[in-house]
């Protein structure tokens, strides 16, 4: 009978597409993805995975097995959801995913609080700009930027955050508006409210340095590398100059995030209360 741990590695290899995306949803190194994968392959006497340079594809006995993987990962989900119901106490670990400049701005002091006041409860931050998966328990609770569209979720707005373009005050000073370049996120984040909004207030100056993270753009702003549209919570506090937006004020909402099947459960409600208050 196969494991279910090599189930579970193969599983996640093919939702996910790759090694190494497969190890950082599971929390592993991507060795032992493939060392789980290559065991259930031995168990079954099947060739699962056609390894071709950095490409994975499925053979036909592995989209067989995935298929049966991903019905038996669903079961065992509801599973922990269903035990997870049945506590009625304050005291665990929950998950939270929000995007990572958010979590340290505006969600560090209430978990702080939350602590004080429920001490068995323990925190993890899962600071990631891709969207953790709720329905397959990568987090138990998000907070996110965009309203949820899909999925058997309760969401509820905690606020607003807005946006200023921001600059040093020497870089203005040194450089003519025809010549500022822009500072902007990586191409995955191109269809992004706050990256259509630069693109067009850029026109054909250049975006010049891109980034994942805010951070990195506040960091590259202050360093004197170019024009930025920044939330406001992280350029409240600092030395730079806000420059007018065209048109509207740009803002985003901002969701609390949970899976239905638990959102009454005693230690997950204890959490969204601790961050239900608005936020922005």
């Amino acid at each position: 009978m196969p494991d279910w741990e090599d189930l579970r590695h193969f599983h996640a290899l093919s939702r996910l597409g790759t090694l190494s995306a497969a190890a950082r949803a599971l929390g592993v190194e991507h060795a032992t993805v493939a060392r789980r994968v290559a065991h259930l392959e031995e168990r079954i006497g099947a060739k699962l995975v056609d390894r071709r340079g950095r490409r994975l594809s499925l053979t036909a006995k592995g989209q067989q097995i995935a298929s049966i993987a991903t019905r038996m990962s669903e079961d065992a989900l509801m599973i922990e959801r269903a035990a997870l119901n049945s506590e009625n106490r304050h005291t665990g670990t929950v998950r939270v995913s929000a995007p990572p400049a958010l979590a340290t701005a505006l969600l560090a002091e209430r978990f702080v609080g939350l602590r004080q006041r429920h001490p068995g409860i323990n925190i993890v931050v899962i600071g990631e700009t891709r969207y953790a998966s709720l329905g397959r328990r990568e987090a138990d609770i998000a907070v996110r930027m965009a309203r949820p569209e899909q999925g058997d979720l309760t969401v509820t707005k905690i606020g607003e955050i807005g946006f200023s373009l921001c600059a040093d005050p020497a870089y203005l000073a040194a450089t003519r508006e025809k010549d500022w370049s822009f500072i902007g996120y990586e191409e995955t984040m191109a269809s992004s409210p706050q990256e259509r909004l630069l693109a067009q207030i850029a026109g054909s100056r250049p975006v010049a340095i891109r980034a994942s993270g805010l951070e990195f753009q506040l960091a590259a702003v202050k360093a004197g590398g170019g024009v930025a549209l920044l939330p406001d919570f992280m350029a409240a506090d600092l030395n730079l100059t806000r420059l007018p937006l065209p048109g509207e004020p740009l803002t985003r909402e901002l969701w609390l995030v949970v899976h239905t099947d638990i959102k009454d459960v005693p230690l997950i409600r204890a959490v969204m209360d601790g961050l239900g208050g608005k936020v922005g």
